[in-house]
Parts: C-alpha cells; structure tokens; sequence
C-alpha cells in the first residue's frame, strides 16, 4: 500500500508532462510564417484525405524532422545532466559543465576543419566527448574523489582547454567557408534538420536512452556512495563507467547534429527534481520529458523571435542561467531553513 501511495505522485507528474508535451508538439507543428492551427496539424499527422498540400508538406517535410529532432536533443541531454548528477551524487555536475559538450565540440569542429563527412563528426565528437570525460574522472580521482567541487573544477579546467582547442580550430579555419559553418554549428541549432540527422542522432542516443532508463536503480544504488553500493552488491566502477560511455554516446550523438547547447543538462534535472523527487526511477524518465519540452519551446522561440533564426546556444544560456540561479538559490535557502 505504501508503495503505491509512493509513485502517485511521480506518475502523475509523467502524465501531466507527457500530455503538455503532446500538446506543444502539435502546436509547434503549426507555428511559423505559414502558421496552421493544432487541429489540422492533427489531422494531418492522422492521415486524413483532402488536406492541403503545402500544409502536408510543411508538417510532414520541414517542421516535423526539426521538431522530433528538438525533442530528441532537449531530452537526452537532460536524461545525462540527470545520470551524472546521480552517479557523481553532485547537483552542480552537467554534461556541459563536466566538459563532455566541449569535448565533443572539438571533436565536431575538427571534422569540419577536415571536410569529413556526418560519421566523422559524430565519431570524433564521441572520441572527443569521453577524452574530456575520463580526463575529468581521472583528475577527480587524483585530487579527492569524494569532493564535490574537486569535480566541477576539473570539469572547468578540461572545458577551458578543449574550448582553446576549438578556438585554434577556428583561427586555422577558412575564413570564407569553413569558418561561417563551424561557429553556426557550434552556436547550436535545428535549422538544417532533417529526416536522415534525425536518424543519424536517434541511431546512438535511442539505445543509449534505453539502456540508462534500464540501470535506473543502480544509478540510485549508485548515488547512495561507494560503500553502501559495494554493501548491496553492487560493482561500482564498471557500472559507473557503463554509465558515462552510454552518456558519452548521447551527447555526442546531440552534438554531432545540431551542435553544442548548454544549460539543459544542468537546470533541467533540477526542476525534474523538485517535481518528482530524487528516486532515479522516476526522475529519469521525468527529466527526459521536461527536457523535450523545454527544447521544442526554446527552439519555436528561436525561430519566431525575429527574422532571422536565433542561434539556440544563445537562447538556452539566457534561460538557463536564470533558472539555475533562482533554483540554487532556492535549494540554499531550504538548507539554512532546516540548519
């Protein structure tokens, strides 16, 4: 009985996420400078005969790939913020904090400085991606591997280097071409999203998702600390460092298609968090839905603001700041209330 009073509230938080969700897809189908109302993206999303053409077109074609492919992003990306917070049992650790997203940012850039092709990039961004991350596992390890901050420092010093190599990137690029395509790129954006990107990214982040969403209770054995999982037996490192490669696998995937986004893997989880609880069996698939939603919300932002498409780095870093701000402040604040 106590168990079911337990994932009442969880499950009707996933409900309400996943029903907002729904609802915002359709109504993002439908924005944009040829605008067409949820209902007749419905049903035309359902098949139904006699619809226009170019709204057919325009669903199906330009803004359905582009929307899927937000909703990928923003939700493995916030399925990772929300694993790394649960293994390294610190909420201030993120994929781009951690130096994952830099790491697969120069990895990416590296491609493009060497006009490699889509699986070029996606492979250097993840060879990238978890050379930062044992990097910073390994100066953690190092220093104090139980300090919390040890590891947001690493995860400082291994963003500021690989963020130096992308800048030398970026001055031995061509200035005419490769140049303009590398800083879009790493600005972050669904702009040039379509079916086979999509595929490309659903190829590595669909099983990698699955198989995080699988070892949800050991992330929560996990984050309980070493001792007390050794206690349940359960081995720590090899499931720590299956954990990291599948988020490895996601976050280059992400990267590799529509550049490098910010802030989602860190303020995300948190806001999970505070609806659902700490249980990773209900925060996972939680952050996997909140971060979906936030991602096609900033991205019809990005693209109905003005003119020309805002570059989504730029938006996420203007939301995500604030927002983590206001729940850090509100965690501390709780802390002293109890002190």
């Amino acid at each position: 009985m106590a168990r079911r009073t337990h994932w009442a509230g969880p499950g009707l938080v996933l409900a309400l996420l996943a029903g907002a969700l729904v609802l915002v897809l359709l109504v993002s189908l439908g924005i944009g400078r040829y605008g067409i109302s949820p209902s007749r993206v419905g049903q035309i999303l359902l098949g139904f005969d006699g619809m226009d053409a170019i709204e057919r077109h325009v669903v199906l074609t330009v803004r359905l790939p582009r929307v899927l492919t937000a909703l990928a992003a923003g939700a493995g990306l916030a399925l990772c913020g929300a694993a790394l917070q649960g293994v390294f049992r610190n909420p201030l650790v993120g994929p781009h904090i951690i130096g994952v997203s830099t790491g697969a940012a120069f990895g990416g850039t590296l491609a493009i400085l060497m006009s490699g092709s889509r699986g070029l990039l996606l492979l250097l961004a993840f060879l990238f991606g978890m050379l930062a991350l044992l990097m910073v596992y390994a100066l953690n390890a190092l220093v104090a591997r139980r300090n919390m901050l040890v590891l947001v420092l690493a995860g400082v010093v291994v963003s500021g280097f690989f963020g130096a190599l992308v800048s030398l990137a970026q001055y031995l690029a061509d200035a005419e071409e490769k140049l303009p395509r590398i800083v879009f790129w790493l600005l972050g954006s669904f702009a040039t999203a379509d079916y086979d990107k999509l595929a490309l990214m659903l190829g590595l982040l669909a099983p990698g998702a699955a198989l995080l969403l699988l070892l949800r209770w050991r992330i929560n054995i996990l984050s309980l600390g070493e001792e007390e999982a050794r206690a349940l037996g359960v081995r720590t490192e090899p499931t720590r460092w299956l954990v990291l490669v599948l988020i490895g696998l996601i976050v280059s995937a992400q990267v590799a298609v529509s550049g490098v986004i910010g802030w989602i893997g860190l303020v995300i989880p948190h806001l999970a968090r505070m609806l659902v609880g700490p249980d990773h069996r209900a925060l996972l698939p939680a952050a996997m839905l909140a971060g979906g939603l936030f991602m096609v919300l900033v991205d019809d932002l990005a693209r109905t603001l003005s003119q020309s498409e805002i570059p989504l780095g730029i938006l996420t870093a203007l939301i995500g700041a604030p927002v983590f701000a206001l729940v850090f402040l509100r965690a501390t604040g709780s802390e002293r209330g109890h002190g």
